[in-house]
């Protein structure tokens, strides 16, 4: 049975997150988004332990899935956090993020003493700061238990991932070293997508995986997996990401990754942006202020990389390697429903009438996902304005505008023409 999962998100007990997120928010996030199974985040920190502990049932024994008590909306959780490691190597201060999945309440109290032992303040942050090298949290959570699972958090991002361009590796190996063998799947994050990632034929060998990284409600599933479970155990869940396996991995829900913050290159305190190819005029210098651009992911991703596309106009030149897609694990992108509905009235996404339009949709369909990837023109357009059924179609084709995001900037979609954008008449 199709499940969509994101394995990645954060609590109110984390920075800049809002401070109603709570279990139960979560939940019910989660059901209006159509997101099965949910990351129970920031399992790190004591208090929001213990809230994990006194609020949640285990599904069945060892299953090492999760529900609210008293909930029946049958959203479930799998334990999960993210940790940030800030440390020097080789001549470099290292700024690597980390999602890390336990099987089990047992083994993230024995995790979160033998961090507290290393001298690390989980009380600090929701995702706390710690003092250790990717590899030595690695090597502990592995001694805890060896059917947890690391996954290197986007690992494109500038500041604060495995590959990005201020302060990560270029290699994997060279953040792991000895144990890179255990390290099966990476997150591609909201500023790339899998096209992207394939053009780097290192990465074959792991399994891309998208989540959402929400640190409010609303932000639930704007990246997530789709899976063909038949057990919903945190087992089988794990398996299909150590094993790629490509029959029960149907494929990824993906930002356009030109709406992440960090796609392309830039300077935001002068408002200025560029595409890889210009950076390199500019010597990666900002034109304005003359001090050094942020490189996006679009920049290390062609730094690295090895591929190109092919396309109908043009096969891969002589010596380039080719992507062929039926190698890897589809996707599908997607403009999150609130942001459609926005460009449609012209409006802020936490606008009220978005607010109150959304939630109309939602509650004369299934879900959230079901609008966005399910439902046909004749079935959108008995649930909502004819102008903005077809927007939900132009996304699904690809037939929109994207203006690329940068130096911790979102990018911007145009859907919708003048014509087609809501004037006075009524909504619906």
């Amino acid at each position: 049975m199709r499940k969509i999962i994101d394995l990645h998100l954060h609590s109110k007990y984390s920075r800049a997150t809002s401070k109603f997120f709570d279990l139960a928010e979560i939940t019910k996030w989660s059901k209006i988004k159509g997101v099965d199974i949910v990351a129970c985040p920031d399992f790190t920190h004591p208090k929001w332990f213990q809230e994990i502990k006194s609020n949640l049932q285990e599904t069945e024994k060892d299953s090492g899935l999760f529900y609210l008590k008293n909930d029946t909306s049958g959203v479930k959780f799998l334990l999960a956090t993210e940790v940030a490691c800030i440390y020097r190597q080789n001549d470099k201060t290292r700024r690597v993020h980390l999602s890390i999945l336990m099987p089990s309440l047992a083994s993230v109290e024995k995790f979160n003493q033998a961090l507290t032992d290393r001298g690390a303040k989980l009380a600090s942050d929701g995702r706390p700061i710690l003092g250790l090298s990717a590899k030595q949290v690695l090597e502990i959570m592995l001694s805890v238990d060896a059917n947890a699972i690391m996954i290197p958090a986007h690992i494109w991002t500038p500041w604060f991932a495995l590959f990005g361009s201020k302060s990560g590796f270029d290699t994997l190996e060279e953040c792991f070293e000895d144990l890179s063998p255990h390290i099966k799947a990476l997150e591609t994050g909201l500023s790339s997508d899998p096209l992207m990632n394939w053009h780097w034929s290192e990465l074959d060998k792991y399994t891309l995986v998208s989540n959402s990284d929400a640190h409010s409600g609303p932000n639930i599933g704007r990246e997530a997996n789709v899976m063909d479970l038949k057990e919903e155990t945190y087992q089988e869940i794990i398996d299909i990401l150590k094993y790629k396996d490509k029959k029960k991995f149907l494929y990824t829900i993906e930002f356009f990754p030109e709406n992440g913050m960090y796609h392309w290159d830039g300077h935001r305190d002068c408002a200025f942006s560029c595409s890889p190819e210009q950076s390199k005029k500019y010597q990666n210098i900002c034109p304005k202020c003359h001090k050094t651009l942020t490189l996006g992911v679009e920049y290390q991703v062609k730094k690295l990389g090895d591929r190109k596309t092919a396309t109908a106009e043009r096969g891969p030149a002589k010596g380039e390697k080719e992507i062929n897609r039926n190698n890897y694990i589809p996707y599908k992108s997607i403009v999150p429903l609130p942001e459609i509905i926005a460009d449609y009235l012209q409006v802020n996404k936490s606008s009220k009438k978005v607010e109150t339009l959304f939630l109309d949709i939602i509650s004369k369909s299934k879900n959230e996902f079901a609008v966005l990837l399910d439902l046909d023109l004749p079935a959108l357009n008995k649930i909502m304005p004819e102008n903005l059924a077809k927007g939900i179609i132009k996304v699904r084709e690809g037939k929109i505008k994207l203006i690329p995001g940068f130096d911790g900037q979102y990018g911007k979609t145009e859907i919708f023409s003048s014509a087609e954008h809501y004037t006075t008449q009524k909504l619906f």
